[in-house]
């Protein structure tokens, strides 16, 4: 069954964003000092620009734009698979100064007190923004040498598909799991929410089951399938991940999404949940299985160390670690690492990894079972030419195994090369056979 598409925001029916008045959802004009004045300007000294306009400009000056930016003493700028550019947007270049900036950002807070109050503070806030028939974008509004900045990260309004986003097929068993709990990990901007949202997604065509979203904010707005979707957004709907993980205990969930685990006493919330009959999916911003776990057991006391690692070894099911990295003839593919479950993993949660108990060759061992490390993610693009030697050996995480491998694979493809050398057509003229030459004979003086 297809994904019916997201619905299609029109200014009318923008759904009202953190709380936001709708008389400041349906403003789109921000007042920028220094240029000519107009009727709509809040003083003689501003000119009133579109700010949709501006970010409809930006994410069209380019194919594959993920992210825009809004930095004092740059230009509006854009990310195009992992690379910046300037983009010439009248009125504000040939560089953004404080005031630009800064009123761009009112204009995305509008009159909410949560999000001024988490800037004053915290020195950044977290919000999300539409563009009527464009995008939504997560957005992050920070303090940076005393100016605002601005990054918006573009969403995409259709529900992703494993198929789509070309996942394993270990993906397909995964989310057979009815309890227990699955890590998603990576850095900042690695596709963690894409692939969960595609994992979900494989849910709600297939289970009728009731879900519960923790998110910062909602990315993905996920329709009603088979399953029921209650997707709920930090600082509108629940003040912080513990406390809605907690209250998703009496929800009725079969399954609950934390968009990602901060803390001490969410971890100890998601464990629970865990073991008593739902399956919780989160994120943590660890680059390996073996990070991922140290990251767990350390969000706990040394007294509890024993514990911690009795819990994880019982509720851990899989352990998700993805990277993008820069593809042949352009773009970015997805590097993954997948670690399951089973008596040798629990084995090396409980006592901790040793010269003959570790998570890497634990991982490579049960290829068979869909398991991978990324250097054999990385090798399999290598030799299907997706990827080149620099970038397997860059985002490999042990990099003396990658070298070694790498090594081999070249001369295995040196090998499969059909290519006539000059040696095979000296022996054609020759009419000898490869291979069936005789020892040289020995000469007399």
């Amino acid at each position: 069954m297809q994904t019916p598409p997201a619905p299609n925001y029109t200014p009318g029916n923008r759904p009202i964003q953190n709380g936001a008045t709708p008389s400041s959802q349906i403003r789109t004009n921000i007042a920028i000092p220094g240029n000519r004045p107009t009727p709509a300007a809040s003083s003689p000294a501003q000119q009133a620009i579109d700010l949709d306009q501006v970010i409809t400009s930006m994410v069209g000056a380019a194919e594959g734009v993920s992210d825009l930016l809004f930095v004092v003493g740059r230009p509006p700028q854009i990310e195009v698979y992992g690379k910046l550019k300037g983009v010439d947007i009248e009125g504000l270049t040939p560089v953004l100064t404080p005031a630009h900036v800064k009123a761009i950002a009112e204009r995305m807070m509008g009159d909410n007190e949560r999000l001024h109050s988490d800037l004053k503070n915290n020195g950044s806030c977290d919000s999300s923004y539409a563009v009527p028939e464009l995008a939504r974008f997560r957005v992050n509004i920070f303090k940076q040498n005393g100016n605002h900045a601005i990054v918006m990260r573009k969403l995409s309004t259709q529900i992703p598909t494993c198929e789509g986003l070309k996942l394993p097929p270990v993906f397909k068993e995964i989310i057979k799991e009815k309890t227990g709990i699955i890590f998603v990990t990576g850095a900042t901007g690695s596709g963690k929410t894409t692939t969960l949202a595609a994992m979900l997604n494989e849910i709600n065509q297939e289970q009728e089951f009731h879900m519960v979203t923790l998110e910062d904010p909602i990315e993905f707005l996920h329709p009603h399938i088979k399953s029921t979707f209650s997707q709920r957004e930090l600082g509108k709907d629940f003040s912080d991940f513990s406390v809605g993980l907690r209250a998703a205990l009496r929800q009725a969930p079969k399954v609950i999404l934390v968009g990602e685990i901060r803390d001490r006493e969410t971890m100890e919330i998601a464990l629970t949940a865990a073991e008593t009959g739902h399956v919780v999916y989160s994120t943590l911003h660890t680059i390996s299985a073996s990070q991922s776990i140290n990251r767990v057991i350390g969000m706990f006391s040394n007294e509890e160390e024993v514990q911690i690692r009795q819990r994880l070894a019982d509720t851990l099911r899989y352990v998700i670690s993805q990277r993008l990295a820069p593809k042949v003839g352009g773009g970015r593919i997805m590097v993954s690492e997948i670690m399951g479950s089973n008596l040798r993993t629990r084995e090396a949660i409980l006592l901790g990894e040793n010269d003959i108990r570790n998570f890497h060759e634990i991982i490579e061992s049960n290829y068979q079972n869909g398991w991978h490390s990324f250097e054999q993610t990385l090798l399999k693009l290598f030799r299907e030419q997706k990827v080149t030697e620099e970038t397997a050996m860059l985002y490999s995480v042990n990099k003396p195994n990658m070298r070694k491998a790498i090594d081999v694979a070249k001369k295995t493809m040196m090998g499969e090369d059909n290519t006539p050398s000059g040696f095979r057509l000296n022996l054609e003229a020759l009419h000898v056979a490869p291979g069936t030459l005789a020892p040289r004979q020995a000469t007399e003086g």
